[in-house]
């Protein structure tokens, strides 16, 4: 089956660029989302929480603009150039996750004070679970994107068709 550069960028090196471009921007991503939960519902306590919080939305950010600009240099860049692109689905895919970078980025410039600074701590808080929102679908819809063989958005047919299988 084909697929899409997104998937393939995971595939290869492994574990490295697993590591590298998912497991440590999600976990990042992933550790911000629940502690704003409990912080969301827990308002007065969790000092610890908050700077688990904080320092994971500061480092999520930092480290995803990194990823970005080495993946918009290295392979959108070019890819767009060659015109090797392998249709709609490749491209939805890698520029979802590459749109990542808006929201992490904010985040981390929200936590340090660069932007929001006009906000109290409640408009703080609910730009920061805006920004966490918005991080996940952008991410859900580059892994769905990210996983489909990119023959399918194209009107081709996929190069293996998988069996089916009765529910029997």
């Amino acid at each position: 089956m084909a697929m899409t550069h997104y998937m393939e960028l995971l595939a290869v090196n492994q574990p490295w660029n697993l590591i590298l471009f998912m497991a440590i921007p999600v976990i990042l991503a992933e550790t911000v989302a629940i502690t704003e939960l409990f912080i969301l519902f827990n308002r007065q306590g969790g000092n610890m929480l908050r700077l688990i919080n904080k320092t994971a939305g500061i480092v999520g950010g930092v480290y995803f603009l990194g990823v970005f600009l080495y993946l918009l240099q290295s392979a959108v860049i070019p890819l767009t150039l060659s015109g090797q692109w392998r249709g709609p689905a490749d491209v939805i895919a890698v520029g979802f996750y590459l749109a990542g970078v808006i929201p992490l980025v904010g985040m981390a410039l929200l936590d340090l004070n660069i932007i929001g600074k006009q906000r109290d701590e409640n408009g703080k808080l609910k730009l920061h679970a805006t920004f966490v929102a918005i991080f996940l679908v952008v991410a859900h819809v580059a892994m769905i994107f990210g996983m489909l063989d990119p023959n399918l958005l194209m009107g081709a047919p996929s190069s293996q068709a998988m069996p089916q299988h009765s529910m029997h």
